[in-house]
């Protein structure tokens, strides 16, 4: 009996579930009949009309634009970030593709060594960087864009005066500080970028009198000057003509040239005919063809005195003129900028990049590197405001102090600093450049290498 009324039970159990179950279905069957046909008639009978969804989409829409505009207008760019960024827009390719390597490696050894030191108010710096190709700034506006995209405080660059006049305005036009470590021309000096340009090189206002100096003590007095037909090589050449006629040399020849020609056969020809007894070249690696035809034409470094500027002043440049007499260019001399004699740097550079060999313009981009991180901390904020607030304080005025980990220390305890890099005292002007130039004279040898034989300091 016990056995009989179980299994009614389990029986009566069984049915009441199906009930439940097909009761259940039922219900989500109709609910959703009904949901799409409540959907259906509103679509049909409460539609707004065009004029109504315009109003609508409008009031929707404008409180939206009103907050992007009023935060874009209280953040500059960068502000808020929690990590510093810092990136270059350095030569990859094209003619001056032989400073990149320096540079840039220049500038990662800086981020490391930062980073090292436990960073910038609190947190790693972070880099990224792209090329600045050659010619009419295509390139370099391009990697411009993409690394203002991604809210960078610092861009280091560009190498070339000409590619930095392309890119300049978009970059502090863009809040975002720029600092070249190799811009010479004397153009920046009073350029208009809101207090956001630097450079770690001095100006051809500097280097000129210094390259007319070493002409006429080599003993030039009737000297032709030809310059590249662009921002660097006409400054450059302007500073250099003054210095000699206040030297008291003649310049027989003044010109610039275009760098892409196919020949340079005028402008040597000009040179033959001027009865020159010294030629000052500012060029790139155009030059090399240019020095070639002097060459060919009885004006070049065996014949007469010949001078070349920092865009020249090269390891490689025997090699382009003539691959297979590296003697081709013995006895012509260069100016340059150069760092001050710092073997720290030299050995952790090398130790950092070993297959560098060229140096020129490094130990600027390590500095350019260094003040930013230490402006940014200075002002207790990764802002690229606050970094161009105090990269002159930073670099002049202080307590000296030779890098990053010894200025951190010294601003985490609240003192003034004065940075000085292996390029030597920035001191920055009121204008955002050093102060003062200290440049290599160097000499290429029989061997077609070129040789430091004296260091010359230039002052503003």
């Amino acid at each position: 009996m016990t056995t009989n009324l179980k299994w009614l039970r389990l029986v009566a159990m069984i049915a009441l579930l199906a009930i439940v179950a097909t009761a259940c279905a039922s219900d989500s069957g109709d609910e959703t009949d009904e949901d799409a046909g409540d959907a259906a008639t509103e679509e049909t009978v409460d539609e707004p009309t065009e004029e109504e969804a315009t109003d609508e989409a409008t009031e929707e829409e404008e409180p939206a634009e009103e907050a992007t505009t009023e935060e874009a207008a209280e953040e500059p760019a960068g502000d808020g970030a929690e990590n510093l960024k810092m990136a270059y827009i350095l030569p990859e390719t094209g003619q001056l593709a032989f400073l990149g390597p320096p540079i840039i490696n220049g500038f990662q050894l800086a981020v490391q060594q930062i980073n090292e030191a436990g960073g910038v108010n609190g947190a790693e710096v972070l880099q990224d960087g792209g090329d600045e190709g050659d010619g009419d700034g295509t390139i370099a506006n391009q990697t411009a864009d993409r690394l203002l995209a991604e809210d960078v405080h610092v861009i280091m660059g560009a190498a070339s005066s000409g590619i930095s006049l392309t890119i300049i305005d978009k970059i502090t036009g863009a809040g975002v500080v720029q600092c070249s470590p190799s811009n010479t021309s004397p153009t920046f000096t009073n350029y208009d970028d809101g207090g956001l340009y630097f450079r770690a090189a001095p100006t051809d206002a500097l280097q000129g009198p210094v390259l007319a100096e070493q002409i006429v003590a080599a003993g030039g007095t009737n000297v032709a000057v030809l310059a590249r037909a662009d921002d660097y090589g006409q400054g450059l050449l302007d500073a250099t003509v003054a210095a000699l006629e206040n030297a008291g040399a003649t310049v027989a020849v003044e010109t610039t040239y275009d760098p892409m020609a196919q020949s340079f056969d005028a402008e040597v020809e000009q040179v033959v005919n001027s009865g020159a007894d010294a030629v000052a070249l500012i060029a790139f690696d155009e030059g090399a063809r240019i020095l070639s035809t002097m060459i060919e034409r009885g004006v070049g470094p065996a014949d007469i005195v010949v001078f070349g500027a920092d865009g020249i002043a090269s390891n490689d440049t025997p090699g382009l003129v003539d691959p297979n007499n590296p003697a081709v260019l013995a006895g012509m001399r260069t100016t340059s900028p150069t760092p001050a004699s710092d073997e720290g740097f030299n050995t952790a550079l090398s130790e950092f990049a070993p297959d560098v060999t060229d140096t020129l313009f490094a130990a600027e981009g390590y500095d350019c590197a260094i003040a930013a991180a230490l402006a940014a901390h200075a002002g207790g904020s990764n802002s690229s405001q606050a970094i161009a607030d105090n990269m002159i304080a930073v670099t002049g005025g202080g307590t000296k102090c030779t890098s990053f980990a010894e200025c951190k220390e010294l601003l985490d305890a609240g003192e003034d600093i004065d940075y000085d890099g292996p390029s030597g005292p920035m001191d920055f002007t009121e204008a955002g450049e050093p102060s003062q130039g200290t440049y290599a004279l160097s000499e290429f040898t029989a061997e077609g290498t070129l040789e430091q034989i004296d260091t010359i300091v230039s002052s503003q």
